[in-house]
């Protein structure tokens, strides 16, 4: 039978907080570890004549925390096993051992299987002292957090937020960056050393730009932010963009946004979509936000739409976007390897096709063109209709039997105008032409769609040098003739090449 493992807590700091129950587990121990003997109890215990042994020596010689713990989890458990049965062995930690306490938490996740009997006696934590000392009630919203790991999505301001481990200033500044990135830099926050321990408690209120330019972070340091509830704060979470999304729709809400359906936001939705799509040609961040705001307001309302009616909600749409992110890059989350792009599409589209499988569709069963949505522009849809039949051997061999095909549909054209064809065939020889054109972008490698693109930018650029160069002259357009606005727009095709 192998020695019993008492994990104690010695408390926030104030040796007068020790239960005696701990006290006599302490002195009955045939030998007493400690995660660290910098801690204010250490003093009182010596004075009770209880020695103890530290793991101090192991945050010298391992490089990080997590090391650290592993070392102190399998010292104990070594040491447990290998103790004559009835060794009563204890190990004392700051604070709580169910508070901060990796180790504890590794030792009674393996204790059961190596056969070692683990008792846990809590303590006071630094939590309680935070509670009074602060003076917040938890049951308002309380979260604790640990700044060697804080991240930006962990956040809510709605909540009162301790942040514990700040062990020190390089650590105090990855929490501030952090909690910059949601809060204001002049935002108050609260700093506070060994609370409740008499003659080294300190706290101070300082403002968030500040944090990493305090003395004293040790041990014994925290981080605490106030609840804050109020709009200006929030506004820069998800949950309260949720809110207000829900708040527009609601009885109480704007006429407007109620009357809304999917087929009403339609046009919206395709209008925001271009609107993007225009800031990104014109290379505009600043814009380029307002409008990804627009278009991340569509998705909510018909996100909203569905919660209302009980079918879906917006964390349901992300929860479905993350599954599939995760699911379609093994090569990233899983065991597949993808050495470029060209491997990583690759195992894109394989686990596109093992998603329909699972759902019950067979794409073998389904048309090689299969997947395009219907009410893509015309000339994207093209495009991508030719790459799905050019991916089962469906093309041309080469860009001059394409350019070939190009001319034929000209001339096809040509002699449709030219018979006076009807309108309905002549404009179905133009749609030829265009979808032979769509052909001869891909082969070059060019999206048909950006081509056209820049085209139509190119012809504005210049249209417009014709309409300034009048002006200038005192003419306008309705004035002007057609050589002269074609002697322009030559000056401005030099003008581009300059």
């Amino acid at each position: 039978m192998s020695a019993t493992l008492t994990v104690v807590g010695l408390g926030s700091g104030n040796p007068d907080r020790l239960t005696l129950g701990i006290v006599k587990k302490l002195k009955e121990a045939s030998v007493v570890y400690v995660r660290t003997k910098e801690h204010p109890v250490m003093a009182a215990l010596s004075e009770l004549g209880i020695a103890s042994e530290s793991f101090d020596g192991l945050y010298e010689t391992l490089s990080s925390f997590p090391e650290v713990y592993e070392a102190i989890t399998s010292r104990l458990i070594e040491e447990a096993r290998t103790a004559e049965a009835g060794t009563q062995i204890v190990y004392a930690v700051p604070g709580h051992p169910m508070v901060a306490e990796s180790a504890v938490s590794l030792l009674r996740k393996r204790c059961p299987s190596a056969g070692i009997t683990l008792q846990v006696l809590g303590g006071e934590s630094f939590l309680d002292e935070a509670f009074v000392r602060l003076g917040f009630d938890p049951i308002e919203g309380f979260q604790l957090l640990d700044a060697s790991g804080i991240r930006r999505s962990q956040l809510q301001p709605e909540l009162h937020t301790l942040i514990g481990q700040v062990y020190d200033t390089f650590t105090a500044s990855e929490t501030k960056l952090c909690l910059m990135e949601l809060y204001p830099a002049d935002y108050e926050v609260v700093v506070g050393h060994a609370l409740g321990v008499e003659n080294e408690e300190s706290i101070q209120t300082v403002p968030l730009y500040e944090l990493d330019r305090l003395e004293g972070y040790g041990n014994l340091s925290l981080i605490y932010i106030p609840a804050n509830r109020e709009g200006d704060i929030r506004k820069r979470t998800f949950s309260r963009l949720h809110e207000i999304v829900g708040i527009l729709r609601s009885p109480e809400g704007c006429p407007w946004d109620q009357e809304q359906t999917h087929e009403s936001l339609r046009k919206n939705l395709i209008e925001e979509t271009y609107e993007v799509l225009e800031t990104i040609d014109e290379d505009d961040p600043e814009h380029m936000k307002e409008e990804l705001g627009d278009l991340l307001l569509q998705i909510m309302l018909h996100s909203q739409m569905e919660e209302e009616l009980g079918t879906f909600d917006v964390f349901d749409v992300i929860q479905g976007l993350n599954d599939k992110l995760i699911f379609r890059h093994p090569h990233v989350f899983g065991d597949t390897n993808a050495g470029n792009a060209e491997e990583a599409l690759q195992n894109w589209e394989g686990m596109k096709a093992e998603e329909k499988r699972r759902k019950g569709v067979k794409p073998e069963t389904q048309s090689a063109l299969s997947g395009i949505p219907r009410d893509l522009p015309a000339l994207m849809k093209a495009y991508k209709l030719q790459k799905k039949a050019s991916k089962v051997g469906f093309d041309w061999d080469n860009i001059t039997d394409v350019i070939a095909k190009i001319r034929e549909e000209i001339d096809e054209l040509q002699e449709a105008i030219d018979a006076g064809a009807p309108a309905e065939e002549q404009i179905s020889e133009l749609g030829d032409l265009l979808f032979a054109a769509t052909n001869a972008a891909r082969f070059i490698g060019a999206d048909p769609e950006e081509a056209l693109t820049r085209t139509n930018r190119k012809f504005v650029e210049r249209f417009e040098y014709i309409e300034q160069s009048l002006k200038v002259k005192g003419r306008s357009l309705e004035e002007s003739n057609l050589e002269e606005m074609e002697a322009l727009w030559q000056e401005a095709k030099l003008k581009e090449r300059a």
